[in-house]
């Protein structure tokens, strides 16, 4: 039996190519959690846990999901059969309540390692992929309009993004509607323009600025109000033609059943980190193609490792209507993969190898990482 070993964290502080701006917080900085996990046998696997502007986002933080796996996940895994994916999911659920983020860190290292010792990608375990590219949009989120025009025609020149989403929220929502009207002019009817809002909006707010935004003709809303008001995302959903995407409102299958039954999201923003782990996250999109709920393969704006985990993921499944946003690394300054994934064409490509088909760069890790080295936690 391959046993688990040693469990390692690495923190990693990677500056942004500009401000990232978002209705809570503005990012310069994105804060990385690297997990590595030693086999007993000698392999490895990786898998990374990524919050967004600390916790301005979510209730995680890079320090908590460290800390979280230090203290409490590594020590109840140590010694366990490291092909037994699921049970020690389970162990991990019953140590650790909430953090899902966390736990998603350790269990993509899980199916990495167990990839690698088959000689297989990630994606063969989910049932093998169906696609070996996805259509990927760029978030613009500068704050400013010039600037954020300029930004899109260079990606569509460059032949690298032709879906845009625009964080707004931060302004008063006539501002907001104005901001993204003069995004619409600029770049024309040849992209498709969506809008993420990261419930800033009241439900007065959101039903003004639903009405703007479709008649300037915005394909998509994404959690306009606060994930736990589901009557008013419902309403909102059956009220516009433009639809609505739950994504704070989706923490795992147990709240996808809870949105898809109640009609309160016309698409779903999957994000593995945010399901709890990629099992968790398949048994989202199952839930919505199984409600007939359109899917968008979303980001917690991880670096290289975490993405290259969502795109096994989504690779296999069968329908993906609303493509992905998966651009995080580009959002960073610098690389941390030896080989970065690749974007081109306006679609992000699929690691090609075992695993998750990526490999660390160890130099980039040592300038960046947080502290002088890894915390192990190993077999006693």
């Amino acid at each position: 039996m391959i046993t688990i070993d040693r469990i390692e964290t690495t923190l990693i502080d990677l500056p942004t190519i500009r401000g990232h701006v978002l209705s809570m917080t503005t990012m310069m900085v994105q804060s990385v959690v690297l997990v590595r996990i030693r086999f007993s046998d000698g392999s490895v696997g990786l898998g990374e846990g990524t919050s967004i502007g600390g916790m301005s986002y979510g209730p995680e933080s890079p320090e908590s999901i460290r800390l979280a796996i230090d203290t409490y996940i590594a020590p109840a895994l140590q010694g366990c059969d490291a092909d037994r994916i699921i049970a020690a999911t389970e162990i991990m659920q019953r140590t650790v309540k909430g953090n899902p983020i966390a736990r998603c860190a350790v269990e993509t290292a899980l199916w990495d390692g167990l990839a690698r010792r088959l000689g297989v990608s990630v994606a063969q375990l989910f049932g093998g992929p169906v696609r070996d590219a996805m259509p990927v949009a760029w978030t613009l989120a500068s704050g400013n309009s010039e600037t954020d025009i300029v930004e899109a025609q260079d990606m569509l020149e460059r032949r690298r993004h032709n879906i845009f989403k625009l964080k707004i929220g931060k302004r008063a929502v006539r501002d907001d509607v104005a901001h993204v009207g003069a995004i619409r002019a600029a770049l024309g009817d040849a992209v498709s323009l969506r809008v993420d809002v990261n419930q800033a909006w009241s439900l007065d707010d959101a039903r003004w600025g639903l009405r703007g935004l479709q008649e300037i003709g915005v394909e998509l809303v994404e959690q306009p109000i606060d994930a736990r008001h589901l009557s008013g995302l419902k309403r909102l959903t059956k009220g516009y033609e433009i639809r609505v995407m739950a994504d704070e409102a989706l923490q795992g299958p147990e709240d996808a059943m809870l949105v898809a039954s109640g009609g309160a999201a016309d698409v779903f923003a999957v994000k593995i980190a945010q399901s709890g782990g990629m099992k968790r996250a398949a048994e989202v999109a199952s839930i919505a193609q199984a409600t007939g709920i359109g899917l968008y393969a979303g980001t917690m704006l991880e670096a290289g490792v975490g993405t290259a985990a969502a795109l096994q993921l989504f690779s296999t499944v069968p329908t993906l209507q609303w493509g992905s946003e998966l651009f995080g690394p580009l959002l960073l300054r610098h690389e941390i993969l030896a080989d970065p994934i690749r974007y081109s064409e306006f679609a992000v490509h699929v690691p090609e190898g075992p695993g998750l088909g990526i490999e660390l760069d160890p130099d980039r890790i040592a300038e960046f990482r947080r502290d002088r080295g890894p915390r192990v936690h190993a077999a006693g």
